[in-house]
C-alpha cells in the first residue's frame, strides 16, 4: 500500500484508449481537441469503490446509520481489537509472522507497528470523524489502517498432501461467494455469505468453534453482526428462514483483527484462514468460519474443519 498505482483522470484514460485506434496524424489532432490541463492531473489515491467513486469510509458510516451502530460501540470494538491484537502478537500470533528485510538497506522488520495495545478510550473518543463531517462516526481509530504485507498458504488435495508427506492442518469444507449492492450495502456481504453458508449445511453459530472475520471498519463488522441478529433482514434480504443469531464474542477474533493488525489488500484472506487454522488446533475445535468483504459489494465466507 506504500506503492499504490496512481491513475490518470477518467477523461485522460478514455483518450489514451482511443489513441490505440488512430491511424493518421489528423486522428491525433482530433483526439487532443478539448483536452484541458486538468485532465492531465493524476487522481489522488483513495480507498474508493470503483463503481460508485465513494470512499469505503463513507460506506461504513452509511451502514452504521442503517443498523444503528453508535460511535461508542465502534470505539469499544476498536479498543477490543487493539488490546487483543497486542496480546496476540506477544504470544499466539508469533508463529504466523515471518521477519522481512525492507529495501533499500534491508533492515529487518519483525514486529507489526500499527497495533496499539496501550490505546485508551479517552484518546479514541477525542478523534474527529474522518469521512462524514461533522456528524459521522467513523474515525481513524475505528477503521483499519493501511499497511504493507503479504501472505501465503499451501493448499492441495488430501491425497496429494499425503503423497508428499505433509500433515494437513484444516480441510476447506465449503465456501460461499456473494454480491450485494455496491452503494448501499458495499461492506455488508459477510452477513449474506455467513447466513447462506450456515443454512446450506444446517449449522448454527453454536456449531462453530472459531470465528475469524475481516474488520474493515468497526462500523462494518458491527453492522454485519447486527444484520445476522435481525429476523427481518435475514428472512427478507438474505433469504434464510430465520435470524442467524448473536455472535459469541468469546470465540470471535480473539487475537484481534484488521483494525489492529492492519489490512494489506490481498493478504488478509490468508491471514484470517491461517489464524483460524491455528486456533482450531490450539483450542481443540472442529469447525471454523472465516468471512471478508471486498470491493464491488462482494464477500466470501469459508467453512474450515480441523483435520
Amino acid at each position: 500500500m506504500s506503492d499504490v498505482p496512481i491513475r490518470f483522470s477518467r477523461e485522460m484514460r478514455k483518450r489514451m484508449l482511443a489513441s490505440t485506434k488512430i491511424k493518421n496524424p489528423r486522428g491525433y489532432l482530433k483526439l487532443l481537441k478539448g483536452l484541458k490541463l486538468a485532465h492531465l492531473a493524476p487522481e489522488t489515491p483513495a480507498i474508493a469503490e470503483f463503481s460508485t467513486g465513494e470512499t469505503m469510509g463513507h460506506s461504513a458510516d452509511r451502514l452504521a446509520a442503517a443498523f444503528g451502530v453508535t460511535r461508542q460501540e465502534q470505539d469499544d470494538f476498536a479498543l477490543r481489537s487493539h488490546h487483543l491484537g497486542a496480546k496476540g502478537l506477544e504470544s499466539e500470533l508469533k508463529e504466523e509472522l515471518i521477519p522481512v528485510g525492507v529495501p533499500p538497506k534491508f533492515e529487518v522488520i519483525d514486529t507489526d507497528n500499527g497495533c496499539r495495545g496501550d490505546s485508551k478510550m479517552e484518546k479514541l473518543q477525542s478523534l474527529k470523524p474522518a469521512f462524514i463531517k461533522p456528524h459521522g462516526t467513523v474515525t481513524a481509530a475505528n477503521a483499519s489502517y493501511l499497511t504493507d504485507g503479504a501472505s501465503a498458504m499451501l493448499m492441495m488435495s488430501e491425497s496429494k498432501a499425503k503423497s508428499l508427506g505433509y500433515t494437513p492442518s484444516v480441510e476447506l469444507k465449503d465456501y460461499m461467494y456473494v454480491g450485494c449492492d455496491p452503494k448501499e450495502q458495499l461492506l455488508l456481504g459477510p452477513a449474506y455469505a455467513t447466513a447462506r453458508l450456515l443454512a446450506k449445511h444446517n449449522l448454527t453459530l453454536k456449531d462453530i468453534d472459531v470465528f475469524e472475520f475481516h474488520e474493515a471498519f468497526a462500523a462494518q463488522i458491527l453492522a454485519n453482526l447486527r444484520a445476522l441478529e435481525s429476523s427481518k433482514f435475514c428472512t427478507e434480504s438474505i433469504g434464510v428462514k430465520a435470524a442467524v443469531g448473536s455472535m459469541p464474542m468469546e470465540r470471535f477474533n480473539i487475537h484481534g483483527g484488521s483494525l489492529s493488525l492492519g489490512h494489506p489488500f490481498g493478504a488478509t484472506g490468508v491471514r484470517i484462514a491461517t489464524t483460524c487454522s491455528n486456533r482450531l488446533k490450539r483450542e481443540n475445535g472442529k469447525l471454523g468460519l472465516i468471512a471478508a468483504c471486498a470491493a464491488g459489494g462482494q464477500a466470501v465466507a469459508m467453512l474450515l474443519e480441523h483435520y
